[in-house]
């Protein structure tokens, strides 16, 4: 029935599937399926939100988008709303007391006053020794050097502001960075005690570096500015250049194969000989693989005659088992060529597909927002916290005051003879059911982001998959093709199969986050034995296989799922069993498709990349005024941003191409299985696979009735 199986005569895979005069296709009058798994999913995203609503409630991740002065007070909005930057009145502090990992990570927090200011300071200045006895009004006020704590009177001394550390010492020339003053390493420094002027320099210029210096995101934005049309262009190539790869296919399909088989047997046979050019050099005057020994010093063995005899042989061996493929599997070669035709005429009848990435893109776009968001405001959650500082605890007159207690810096302090005494923010309080429980919350999100990327990157498998299999299944083409097939595909997807959908990612999702969990351990595990990080590595490979393993289980499923509306396991076993009946057009179709798509992506990237690159640095001449080339600061960055852009595009366009590949295969299998060509069971597939395989229909298709 349908001609001989990979694996026929073998019912260890299952029976064959058995003729139904009721199947034209995707089944539309389904059920639900997997109901359990779609409320447990509906639960859970009831509870995502529910983490969503409590960290929103929560939260405060204004403290990451806002600096915040000495009282904990946010730069930027509120009272300080003119006053958006941080200014440090000593700055070296930040440098001098810790490393800047440490200071960046704690949200650039400095043992030194810290104050909001409308703008930075311009001008290099200094506190004179004849200005200590002048009143603040007089050296800062007056001078418009409104960089005082706010509330420090006017007829204060400045000797007694700079004790108490109300007014800082000296200003620097500054340029705000990440909503703080940041004075420049280039700027004319003034005489610091204590603080030689290499020190300063040194310490600035890390410090740039270590938060990327201004200058150079503004050249990058700059560069963004003037070349964000040209970009566009280019992205709009890789996409025409994408439509026109899948839908030339069904032109070029055979050639392209052909000549790219021939690439590989080309470049294995180049192998081979230069592998054997270097093995006769090193036959009698190289190192033996003894006298070297086991080293990590990998380039040592290329002076080893062994190693270009293993090369050779293992090469050898390739170039053999393509040969003998290209001799005994010509016929199969055929038939992923044929698949591949069919793939190009179907794409090309539901045009629509080829865009349905753009609805997976924003979906992900918004599950990977909510986690972040969601993150964020759990981070921040808490009520800040306020405690007594003193630049200097052993000052006369401190001792009896208990620093590090909690204080209310919107109340006035006591008097008290501590100078420098302040009421300054320390950090959010961890006390309260929330707080105690951010790290599970936490938990709770990564699962959930993991979760719903693979439910929306199997939705969009599944959808596709059904708008497919309606081309297949329709016996005359285009005329029996449903109205709106994608369409219909999704709005059947969601109705019936979203919790088919769950269980497949939830199966994927725990091994994904097994996998993420190996990863930390081997991470904390680095400078442990050799033994424990070879058995992690070998963990983690078992892992990698197994996540490979359930994509393709999965995929293969929600192809039976679209088709026929059974559950997941279901679904999964038949899948799987047909596949299996047919593992040798399994491995080269696969192989077939993989080769092609990724000289189509190597196309495309490499088409968008030369062309950008020609463009950007002005070697294309004569193009017009309106067509020259921008001056960019750094040309590569709209080259590198249009060649990742390319293959984004690539991928997308070739993700739709081949789940149409593998949708058909599966129908192709099926179509084998149940029909057999008389006129009661015509074949569905096309005219050339029919021809490839020997068979025909005995009825014409015109004349074939098909059964409503």
């Amino acid at each position: 029935m349908g001609g001989k199986k990979d694996g026929d005569g073998d019912e260890a895979y299952g029976k064959p599937v058995k003729y139904d005069p009721s199947f034209r296709g995707p089944i539309k009058n389904r059920g639900c399926t997997d109901i359990i798994c779609c409320l447990l999913f509906f639960v859970f995203i009831l509870g995502y939100i529910v983490v969503g609503i409590v960290a929103w409630v929560y939260g405060d991740p204004q403290q990451v988008l806002y600096p915040r002065n000495s009282t904990g007070a946010y730069c930027g909005i509120g009272m300080n709303k003119d006053k958006p930057y941080l200014l440090y009145f000593n700055i070296f502090n930040c440098i001098l007391t810790t490393n800047v990992v440490t200071v960046s990570v704690n949200g650039l927090q400095c043992p030194t006053p810290q104050v909001c200011v409308s703008s930075c300071p311009k001008d290099p200045w200094t506190v004179q020794v004849n200005q200590l006895s002048l009143t603040v009004g007089e050296v800062f006020y007056t001078a418009n050097r409104n960089f005082c704590l706010p509330g420090v009177p006017w007829d204060m001394s400045v000797r007694e502001s700079l004790n108490q550390e109300l007014c800082p010492s000296f200003l620097l020339p500054s340029t705000p960075a990440l909503g703080r003053c940041f004075p420049w390493p280039n700027s004319s420094l003034p005489e610091l005690p204590e603080i030689s002027n290499v020190s300063i320099s040194q310490g600035i210029s890390g410090l740039l570096d270590s938060l990327n210096a201004r200058d150079i995101s503004v050249k990058i934005f700059e560069d963004f500015a003037h070349s964000w049309y040209w970009i566009l262009a280019a992205l709009g190539v890789a996409v025409v250049l994408s439509l026109l790869f899948i839908l030339l296919l069904r032109l070029v399909a055979g050639p392209l194969v052909l000549v790219l088989i021939l690439g590989v047997l080309g470049v294995l046979a180049y192998g081979i000989y230069h592998c054997g050019k270097e093995y006769q050099v090193l036959r009698d005057n190289g190192a033996s693989i003894s006298q070297v020994g086991f080293t990590t010093n990998l380039s040592a063995y290329r002076s080893v005659r062994e190693t270009w005899l293993a090369a050779l042989i293992v090469l050898a061996v390739l170039e053999g088992l393509l040969l003998l493929a290209l001799i005994f599997l010509r016929q199969r070669i055929l038939i992923a060529i044929a698949l591949l035709k069919e793939s190009s005429k179907a794409v090309g009848q539901m045009m629509s597909t080829m865009f349905y990435p753009l609805v997976t893109f924003v979906l992900l776009l918004i599950c990977i927002a909510y986690w972040a968001m969601t993150a964020l405001y759990l981070a921040t959650s808490g009520q800040p916290q306020y405690v007594l500082w003193a630049p200097n605890v052993s000052t006369p007159g401190c001792e009896i005051v208990t620093m590090n207690a909690s204080c209310d810096p919107m109340q006035e302090q006591p008097v008290n003879s501590c100078p420098g005494l302040k009421c300054v923010f320390q950090s959010y309080l961890s006390t309260g059911l929330v707080q105690r429980s951010i790290f599970n919350l936490q938990i709770y999100g990564v699962l959930g982001l993991f979760w719903t990327l693979n439910w929306v990157l199997a939705l969009g498998q599944c959808v596709l998959a059904g708008a497919f299999a309606s081309f297949y299944w329709a016996f005359h083409k285009p005329r029996d093709i449903p109205t709106f097939p994608l369409s219909a595909a999704f709005i059947r997807t969601i109705r019936y199969h979203t919790g088919s959908l769950a269980f497949g990612s939830l199966i994927l999702t725990i091994v994904q986050i097994v996998r993420v969990i190996l990863e930390y351990i081997d991470h904390k595990l680095r400078a442990q034995n050799p033994v424990t990080r070879c058995i992690m590595c070998c963990f983690k490979c078992c892992l990698w296989c197994l996540e490979k393993f359930i994509k393709f289980l999965n995929r293969n499923a929600y192809i039976m799922i679209a088709i026929y509306g059974k559950n997941f396991c279901v679904s999964a076993k038949n899948a799987f069993m047909l596949l299996m009946r047919n593992i040798i057009r399994v491995v080269i179709l696969d192989k077939v498709t993989d080769l092609l798509l990724l000289f189509g992506k190597l196309l495309v990237v490499g088409g968008v990349g030369v062309l950008s690159f020609f463009f950007f640095t002005g070697r294309i001449q004569g193009l017009g005024k309106n067509f020259e080339n921008p001056q960019l600061n750094y040309y590569w960055l709209p080259i590198m941003t249009s060649i990742v852009g390319a293959y984004v595009i690539a991928s997308g366009f070739f993700s739709v191409f081949g789940m149409c590949v593998d949708t058909l295969f599966l129908c192709f299998l099926e179509d084998l299985e149940r029909n057999d060509g008389s006129l009661d069971r015509p074949y569905y597939m096309s005219k050339s696979l029919l021809k490839i395989l020997g068979k025909k229909n005995q009825a014409p298709p015109k004349d074939k009735k098909r059964k409503k």
